[in-house]
């Protein structure tokens, strides 16, 4: 969602926080400003729209100061434009925010009956006049902060300036995360480390409901009660090296052709070469009392999650359940004590999938999350954690993170299986080798990008399309449409190939294209009669297959995509490629902004 940037003790404060915004950048955005001290002087430059805008602003009207924040907006509460664009500020505060402040008119109507006038839509002046008010009464800085705090219903990450004040900036956190940056002599804050990556590898991350005291000399923190508190200080491995494009034209397709590495390294960091067996971390359970798992995620990520309960399920014969964490909460889930919760996220900062943790911890059960970022909330608040090693992901469109994501549900699934006693020493030696050739049969399949690359630009006419498959194969296809329509606003949808009869079948027209994710697996005979029906009612077909499959059907196909044999097991890491490479191919040829696709954030940390 929205970023935040803040630093204390460097002349040409300015120019830092832009390339700090910069680094936030996939987290989209709708408007972006900066806030420094001029002579005591609160100094504000903000500008609708991306990063460059606001650039542009900042070579006409400079911007002086040793000490500011910076904030890139998505908008929540009023449209965006430069009025809503934060910092916002009175002559005494200003004040960056994400997240949601729920209590924002009632503390609104208070202030203005008592003659604070308000000049935006947003949430965020609420907090800004608040704070002011305690100013005008003669508190002091922290004391004004600590008092707004308490009456702040909602979550939020805090960024906070004040006038004649270059000595202190203060930040706080309730359900949204911020990362605080040590360096020799000054100190800088952050929505996370990669928007710090290249000032300083030192960082202390907020725990909930802190508030902390930046001056150049270091950092004070108070927990939400106001008491001084120590908290951990970290060395992260990010480094700003990692987010450049390299010989590419976009993030997406970076990191799509990352995907070998990412993968490799992921299996690997979990694969015993001399026992030829994937091992995970301890877990702090015994994985035998587990009766049922509940796995919990959003968007890409439960996509993932889908697949993952069939190799569960068929692997350790577990039953398990997969949710929507937006839903999962409210529709009074039955969980019970000594269950295992699954929770996924790239970020480990997803709101709804953080709040899902924690109610899945008030009942009782063990909570297992599997993130890319192990600093992250979600990693720090759930029993233990089982890392994916893909590294930043700047595309908002997730890639590597989801094939990443699969790679260790894998492992967890063959872990599980083992454990329990469901798989033959003959079986798992089989699966394991499929998994640890996963790498270089990816590789293979981006050798097909050129071949995609045409078949997309017949793709991009479409106004709709339709994705299908049976078994694994039904969540890549959701995964597909997914991915199409995220990008190149091309509505699209997935369905269980079996389901084309109960009511998708009625849209199907030769304008209409059907991607068929259709390995040659035992469902393959199933999947190929409802390509069938496709074909028969005039629809353009395009087959994602093997050899086996094309020999069959490519020649009834419009299109096929031919995918090297493998393993069932494994099929779903291999399949999820070639639909990245469409989507990407197809929002290229429409023009779209394939990196930061409109109104999409990449992390989604408020409801």
């Amino acid at each position: 969602m929205c970023g935040i940037v803040g630093i204390i003790g460097r002349e040409g404060a300015s120019q830092i926080l832009v390339e700090g915004l910069r680094r936030l950048e996939y987290r989209g955005y709708d408007s972006a400003g900066l806030a420094t001290l001029v002579d005591g002087k609160i100094e504000r430059r903000r500008a609708q729209g991306k990063l460059v805008n606001l650039e542009n602003l900042l070579k006409e009207k400079p911007l002086a100061g040793a000490i500011g924040i910076g904030h890139t907006r998505w908008a929540t509460h009023g449209v965006p434009n430069e009025v809503n664009a934060h910092p916002h500020a009175t002559p005494r505060v200003a004040v960056v925010h994400n997240g949601i402040i729920e209590n924002y008119q009632e503390l609104k109507a208070e202030l203005a009956a008592k003659g604070h006038a308000f000049a935006t839509q947003t949430d965020t002046e609420a907090v800004v006049h608040l704070i002011d008010s305690y100013l005008q009464e003669g508190k002091p800085p922290q004391e004004a902060v600590a008092a707004t705090l308490k009456r702040l219903d909602g979550a939020f990450a805090l960024g906070i300036l004040f006038a004649g004040r270059p000595d202190i900036l203060i930040a706080a956190r309730r359900g949204s995360p911020l990362a605080i940056g040590h360096g020799e002599g000054e100190m800088y804050l952050g929505s996370d480390a990669l928007a710090l990556a290249p000032l300083t590898r030192k960082l202390t991350y907020l725990e909930e409901g802190d508030w902390a005291v930046l001056t150049t000399k270091g950092l004070t923190v108070h927990d939400a009660e106001d008491r001084a508190v120590e908290r951990p200080t970290k060395i992260t491995q990010l480094s700003g090296a990692l987010i450049g494009k390299g010989e590419h034209r976009h993030y997406m397709m970076k990191e799509i052709c990352e995907q070998p590495q990412v993968i490799g390294d992921t299996i690997q960091s979990y694969y015993n070469p001399e026992t030829q067996t994937v091992t995970l971390p301890k877990l702090p359970f015994d994985l035998k009392s587990v009766e049922r798992i509940t796995i919990v995620a959003c968007g890409t990520s439960y996509y993932a999650g889908l697949v993952g309960r069939y190799w569960i399920e068929k692997l350790a014969r577990l039953p398990v359940d997969v949710d929507i964490a937006s839903e999962f909460r409210y529709r009074h889930p039955v969980l019970k004590r000594g269950g295992l919760a699954i929770f996924i996220s790239q970020s480990g900062e997803t709101a709804d999938t953080l709040a899902a943790l924690r109610l899945c911890k008030q009942a009782g059960m063990h909570a297992l999350s599997i993130v890319n970022v192990g600093e992250s909330t979600m990693a720090r608040e759930a029993d233990a954690s089982v890392m994916t090693l893909a590294g930043p992901e700047i595309g908002v469109a997730s890639t590597k993170a989801f094939t990443a994501q699969l790679s260790v549900l894998a492992c967890l699934a063959l872990a599980m299986g083992r454990a329990l006693d469901c798989l033959t020493p003959e079986t798992e030696a089989r699966h394991v080798a499929a998994l640890v050739s996963v790498p270089s049969r990816v590789a293979d399949v981006l050798a097909s990008d050129a071949h995609i690359k045409d078949i997309a630009a017949k793709v991009a006419e479409a106004k709709d399309a339709i994705y299908i498959g049976r078994g694994t194969g039904f969540p890549i296809a959701l995964e597909g449409a997914l991915k199409l329509k995220e990008i190149s606003y091309i509505h699209a949808e997935g369905y269980a190939a079996g389901e084309l009869k109960h009511g998708p079948i009625a849209l199907l027209d030769e304008n209409m294209p059907v991607i068929a994710i259709a390995p040659s697996d035992d469902l393959f005979d199933k999947t190929a009669s409802n390509i069938e029906e496709v074909i028969a009612r005039g629809a353009k077909v395009l087959l994602f297959t093997d050899a086996k499959g094309a020999k069959r059907l490519a020649a009834k196909a419009w299109a096929t995509i031919e995918l090297p044999e493998v393993d069932s097991f494994v099929a779903p890491l291999l399949y999820a490629v070639p639909v990245q490479l469409l989507a990407y191919h197809v929002a290229v040829a429409k023009g779209t902004d394939v990196d930061q696709p409109r109104n999409l954030a990449k992390s989604v940390t408020v409801e």
